[in-house]
């Protein structure tokens, strides 16, 4: 095998804003040459018929889906054969498909993400690999975040303590001090203010943050939302997209524009509340993901912390394909047998290795 290897990452965050594609040269570990990322929309009747699934647990944990995971499966290919159609020539050894997420309740060692890896392979004549989580959940692990150690790889010359802050549908955050790495969940992020403006504007997501920056932050509302004790819970943990949407309730008597105030600032105050779990506080905060883009999160959490809070670009990194790049990294890593997660990153009692790979020739 190849000292690097040409892999292509594939996701679909808990968002499902976008199917994010990403192209890696790599070793698996510290050897790491960024190529071309993109972004194809879901589906919207595809993206309709997931949310219901999610809004389920029943059906989502012990449903039948073979249908949707055959539309899930079919979105996916065609999203990376965009990608590679849009880059003639490129080679591939290995793509990494994270599939979607539709149901995670790692306390009950069971996680289930939607993607059917024999088909992909034999589609795209590509090997593939997938179900990147199960291994750690069935060890006793959370399963999540998986990004750390693609983190702490390209973090290895930054200055630190550093953290990097992904918010997605739910925010989850990577530690980093040498040889000290932490990952934990640490609340909501895009999901519930998404599923807010959806439900009060009918649009997908609060832009750039404007609606919540007219708004006001009703303090009472806030101090119930953070009266949970998920906060206070040590790391290794992570959440299911839907965790907070029943206490979310306590929102709706609000206005639409200080709804959006408070929840942006609930999403700010759980990940604040991270701190109490580190062994110093971090010099520098990197964010990435979706939420990054929304102006008025960025600015409370600059104006909560007093320390530089920056989108990932602002170090070279590229945070529309992030997440994409570390599951082509962790395909890597997965064809070499090395740790996906690790004990101080998803709670796994030992550094696991994971995914199941599925040959294009088989």
């Amino acid at each position: 095998m190849p000292s690097l290897l040409s892999a292509l990452g594939i996701i679909s965050g808990t968002s499902m804003d976008a199917i994010d594609v990403a192209l890696l040269r790599t070793d698996g570990q510290e050897l790491i040459e960024c190529g071309p990322t993109g972004a194809f929309a879901y589906p919207e009747a595809l993206r309709h018929a997931l949310l219901a699934v999610i809004a389920d647990p029943h059906r989502a944990e012990h449903g039948d889906l073979a249908e949707i995971e055959r539309q899930v499966t079919a979105a996916h290919v065609a999203a990376a054969r965009e990608f590679l159609g849009r880059h003639p020539g490129l080679r591939v050894d290995v793509a990494g498909f994270h599939g979607q997420t539709v149901f995670h309740a790692p306390q009950r060692r069971l996680t289930r993400q939607l993607f059917d890896g024999a088909a992909g392979a034999r589609a795209l004549g590509i090997d593939v690999v997938c179900r990147f989580r199960h291994a750690d959940v069935a060890a006793g692990g959370q399963g999540a975040p998986l990004v750390p150690l693609y983190h702490r790889a390209l973090a290895a010359r930054l200055d630190q303590p550093l953290m990097v802050l992904n918010l997605g549908g739910v925010a989850n955050v990577t530690y980093i001090d040498g040889e000290t790495l932490l990952a934990f969940d640490t609340g909501p992020a895009s999901a519930l203010i998404d599923d807010f403006m959806l439900r009060r504007r009918g649009v997908p997501f609060d832009r750039d943050g404007a609606l919540a920056a007219s708004g006001v932050v009703d303090p009472g509302v806030l101090a119930a939302l953070m009266d949970n004790p998920f906060f206070a819970a040590a790391p290794p943990k992570s959440l299911d997209r839907n965790d907070f949407h029943r206490r979310a309730a306590v929102v709706e008597p609000l206005s639409d524009a200080d709804g959006a105030a408070t929840l942006t600032a609930f999403t700010v105050e759980a990940t604040v509340s991270a701190l109490r779990h580190l062994p110093r506080p971090p010099a520098r905060w990197l964010v990435t993901g979706g939420g990054r883009l929304n102006l008025a999160i960025m600015r409370r959490f600059a104006a909560r912390l007093g320390v530089p809070v920056e989108p990932v670009e602002a170090v070279g990194w590229d945070g529309d394909g992030l997440e994409a790049q570390c599951f082509a990294w962790l395909a890597v890593r997965s064809l070499k047998g090395l740790p996906l997660s690790l004990p101080a990153t998803t709670g796994v009692p030992r550094p696991m290795p994971g995914g199941d790979v599925f040959r294009a020739l088989a």
